[in-house]
């Protein structure tokens, strides 16, 4: 029997390790290099966008580094999700799970897929969002 597709969603922390490196950089490159599906919500792009665009109003990149960030952003290998995360998964994940407003909103994205797509893994390298993630069996942030 053929071994299922890798179907990963990225939420922003992972995206930004992926753009700037930091010390989660080598393995957002390797999980990048995967073959299978990546998956890129609304959220995490417009998360990534605004980050780029503080990173250069502060001077931190300059605006050939942010050119290319917001081109990986827009045009990566990510397929873009446009979908909303289930309203009653939202709230059930709210009340079982202590969670920012958009770290709830991934994981109920994630948590929505799961249906169609059993073996998506969320990568993360947020810790807020990573014990509810693996709590619902799908956290991947190495």
């Amino acid at each position: 029997m053929a071994e299922a597709a890798v179907v990963l969603y990225w939420d922003t922390s992972a995206v930004l390790s992926y753009l700037f490196v930091d010390s989660h950089s080598a393995i957002t490159h390797k999980w990048a290099a995967t073959e299978g599906h990546h998956l890129l919500s609304s959220l995490a792009h417009a998360e990534a966008c605004a980050v780029v665009a503080r990173m250069t109003r502060e001077g931190i990149i300059d605006e050939t580094d942010a050119n290319a960030a917001r081109a990986t952003v827009q045009n990566g290998w990510w397929r873009q999700l446009n979908g909303l995360p289930d309203r009653d998964t939202v709230s059930l994940l709210a009340q079982k799970w202590v969670l920012r407003g958009a770290d709830l909103w991934h994981l109920a994205m994630a948590v929505s897929f799961r249906e169609e797509l059993p073996e998506l893994k969320l990568i993360s390298f947020d810790d807020r969002l990573n014990k509810p993630a693996t709590g619902e069996g799908f956290a991947c942030n190495g």
